[in-house]
């Protein structure tokens, strides 16, 4: 049987990454929005929708810089991709807000 299945030393060396643990917050950010979606949490619609577009956005974040590796970058970079995700944030919640 393969280390991996049965629970040996390369599972516990994988679950004990920072990659699964982005991994899995970006999960429980998912099932969050969807349930904010789905009227769990928030009872006003224009709220719900907001906080939608946040996590979102925070998601976002956490792909940019954990899996396309922004987090090891020149600062400027970084930068860059910091005002990219503030600025498509501002640009969502604006429209979303104006209907």
């Amino acid at each position: 049987m393969c280390p991996a299945v049965s629970g040996g030393p390369v599972l516990s060396a994988l679950l004990g990454t920072r990659t699964t643990a982005v991994r899995l917050l970006l999960v429980a950010a998912t099932l969050v929005a969807w349930a904010m979606g789905h009227g769990i949490g928030l009872g006003n619609p224009m709220h719900a929708g907001i906080a939608i577009i946040m996590v979102s956005m925070i998601k976002f974040r956490f792909i940019l810089f954990e899996f396309m590796e922004l987090r090891g970058a020149p600062m400027a970079m970084r930068l860059v991709g910091e005002l990219w995700v503030l600025v498509l944030a501002a640009v969502l919640v604006g429209l979303f807000v104006s209907g």
